[in-house]
């Protein structure tokens, strides 16, 4: 990786940090000045900021220039769950912890890297990197996910997810216990205004989302929920659970308010940090076959951490 040092000049005039990269660093993009430092490869006197932030003179730029990576992901024998597979698409239980397709600083080790080694035949409408992906899991998200492996089926999936036909269903562990046993949660969805890599209701700018929930299981201090997406938004249920007040148990990025401070229990304090991830798992997922037109389910329950959480709240419950 190589870095490349620079110093804004004292008497020069204000200027945004991306505007002036791009003047130094010839042959870059301002798109791709932009993604360098939202990444968080440019530093300013050692802090990370966003495009927009202006120099003012004096200040020390640090700028790394990650490796180049291959156009088109890799295949890697990675062992997948598959739930169902045909001509047209596969059904995959996805592991927490793996991120769905390539990215910046994701170039293996993902589904798409996956599939490539155990499919020929994946769709081409979602680009190089990402093929046949249909939709999205968060890396600490496990749970069910169809990916296509022609075009067509792509189109057909797309447009039954576009007009919000699919059933998914999803299960978290959240903190707090809701007054009612369910609700609807309803707003936009945009970028978190200060904290980039979040997203927030509270955005200037966003997309509409709409999540319905429903209490399964009351516990101390902790309920299982269970969520159903009426749009598929990105962090959806971790931005509606968050700021209605009930985040997500173990989620790395948003905070829980010194939640697990306040439960007494130090094992299950334990078990939640040990957690590392966000406890949602998408359980159920149904849609109509592309060729066929038979509507297909697939369910499958937590994963072994969250059925450890699980039965040990079970427990002390009793």
């Amino acid at each position: 990786m190589d870095k490349i040092l620079l110093t804004y000049p004292d008497e020069a005039e204000p200027t945004r940090i991306d505007l002036f990269l791009c003047r130094e660093m010839d042959g870059e993009s301002r798109a791709g000045i932009q993604r360098l430092i939202e990444n968080g490869n440019v530093l300013v006197n050692g802090s990370a900021v966003r495009p927009s932030h202006k120099l003012k003179g004096g200040e020390r730029l640090e700028i790394e220039i990650p490796e180049p990576q291959p156009a088109e992901p890799q295949a890697e024998s990675i062992p997948l769950d598959v739930l169902y597979e045909d001509s047209d698409l596969i059904v995959i239980n996805k592991e927490a912890g793996m991120v769905v397709h390539p990215g910046p600083g994701t170039a293996s080790g993902t589904l798409v890297n996956a599939l490539l080694a155990h499919c020929t035949d994946l769709s081409g409408i979602g680009g190089e990197l990402r093929p046949g992906i249909v939709h999205r899991l968060d890396k600490g998200t496990s749970g069910v996910l169809v990916v296509a492996k022609n075009d067509r089926a792509h189109q057909a999936l797309s447009a039954q997810f576009s007009v919000h036909s699919v059933k998914r269903i999803y299960q978290a562990l959240i903190y707090g216990c809701p007054a009612e046993d369910s609700g609807k949660i309803e707003g936009i969805i945009g970028r978190h205004p200060t904290e980039r890599l979040r997203l927030s209701g509270k955005a200037r700018h966003g997309k509409h989302a709409v999540t319905r929930w429903r209490v399964r299981e009351r516990y101390n201090r902790v309920s299982l929920v269970e969520l159903r997406l009426e749009t598929g938004r990105t962090h959806q249920i971790r931005v509606h659970m968050t700021e209605a007040g009930f985040p997500l148990l173990g989620d790395p990025l948003y905070p829980d308010g010194g939640r697990i401070n306040n439960i007494p229990d130090t094992q299950l304090r334990g078990m939640i940090n040990r957690l590392g991830r966000q406890a949602l798992h998408a359980r159920c997922l149904g849609f109509i076959h592309p060729t066929s037109g038979e509507y297909m389910e697939f369910t499958v329950e937590p994963p072994a951490d969250m059925q450890e959480l699980l039965a040990y709240l079970r427990r002390a419950a009793e």
